[in-house]
């Protein structure tokens, strides 16, 4: 069975190989680009509010720290020195031995609004973080919770202005962003950009009403919905999920809400080895598995069409027969991509990664491949 295809009076007869291989490929064009013009343009579109001088409800911040004394001498004092009137910092000393204890010992003297908590080893039920958090919240003494981690770096002084708990009645979840700084290594620019896209996806499933996770690194929540969830007991066993899985669980599309204004962005210190990446983002997929079933269900969909559209189309470009439609399919979806995603990358500060998307969203494909088999063989994560 031969399909004809006609171009300026030459007609091109195509196999059946070649017409499914190219049936395939458009497909996988159009599944992308529903994705990005139907979900993650919304984010594009989305109103970002300024800063309100009001203030709702006092704010407990919750910070988790494992051996992090450098983390916290550089960054604590930017969370502690907030321009908002009325919060409490937390931080949760997880059984460190780096000096974690004299530095948050000292630094109590300079600022009543520290307090902190100590895990000692040898506690009863240690689950990782989930049990450091878990202590935080349960030390908290307001009801509105907003959590980051001892690598973070708020982008302002303002940041617990626009994570502050909302207006909106019926909020009780509010996503933040957090970004990884910048620096000189193609490992970083490969973090970064997955970083991005990872935020473009949950931060624009929220506008459209299916919000699925939330990133520990900048988020907020009702600490008696905490409670009245059963805190992380559904999935304690699990060593990574403090910030998705409670969201993925408890979060709406009426009682969640986004802040993505520049001042409210929350810095972090990324990855510097191509190991140490690998091992966090194998606690990242272990966590996914327990999704909802229809969010696991979107997020294959998006994972396995972006592999089969690069596989797909240099496939095509093999056939003399298919070369010049799968370049045009290729600029064009380079077009259409560079238009939506340029305008993100730039509202959320990674501007300068718009001149190496095209070239960056390859290497991202294949390194997402590589890790997925890297997951399969490293079963072994831990929190720290």
């Amino acid at each position: 069975m031969r399909d004809l295809l006609e171009f300026r009076n030459t007609i091109v007869e195509l196999t059946l190989l070649e017409t499914g291989l190219l049936c395939a490929f458009i497909f996988c064009f159009f599944v992308q680009l529903y994705f990005s013009l139907f979900v993650h343009l919304r984010l594009g579109s989305f109103a970002v509010k300024a800063l309100s001088d009001r203030v709702s409800q006092p704010i407990s911040v919750i910070i988790c720290a494992r051996n992090e004394r450098g983390n916290l001498e550089k960054y604590l004092p930017e969370v502690l020195n907030q321009d908002y009137p009325n919060f409490e910092v937390i931080v949760v000393n997880d059984r460190s031995w780096d000096g974690t204890a004299d530095f948050l010992e000292s630094l109590q003297t300079k600022y009543e609004r520290l307090r902190v908590v100590t895990v000692n080893e040898g506690e009863k039920f240690i689950a990782g973080k989930k049990f450091a958090v878990t202590m935080g919240i349960k030390a908290a003494s307001f009801e509105w919770l907003v959590f980051t981690d001892a690598d973070c770096s708020p982008a302002s002084p303002y940041w617990l202005r626009g994570m502050q708990q909302p207006e909106e009645e019926g909020v009780e979840i509010l996503l933040g962003y957090s970004p990884y700084m910048k620096k000189l290594s193609l490992l970083n620019c490969i973090i970064r950009l997955e970083t991005f896209f990872t935020a473009v996806n949950y931060l624009s499933f929220a506008v459209k009403g299916m919000p699925y996770m939330g990133i520990g690194r900048n988020m907020a929540y009702k600490k008696s919905l905490f409670f009245k969830a059963k805190g992380f007991a559904a999935h304690m066993h699990i060593p990574s999920g403090d910030d998705d899985l409670f969201v993925n669980a408890n979060a709406t599309s009426n009682n969640t809400a986004i802040c993505i204004h520049n001042d409210t962005h929350v810095w972090s210190e990324p990855k510097t080895s191509f190991l140490a990446y690998l091992r966090q983002k194998k606690r990242h997929y272990g966590a996914g598995k327990t999704y909802k079933g229809k969010h696991r269900f979107i997020l294959t969909v998006q994972y396995i069409f972006n592999i089969l559209f690069y596989t797909y189309g240099i496939a095509v470009l093999f056939f003399s027969n298919l070369l010049y439609i799968g370049v045009g399919i290729f600029i064009l979806h380079t077009i259409l991509r560079s238009l939506v995603y340029t305008r993100l990358l730039n509202r959320l500060n990674y501007g300068e990664l718009k001149w190496w998307l095209p070239f960056l969203e390859v290497i991202l494909v294949v390194f997402s491949i590589l890790n997925s088999f890297v997951s399969i063989f490293v079963r072994k994560v831990q929190w720290k």
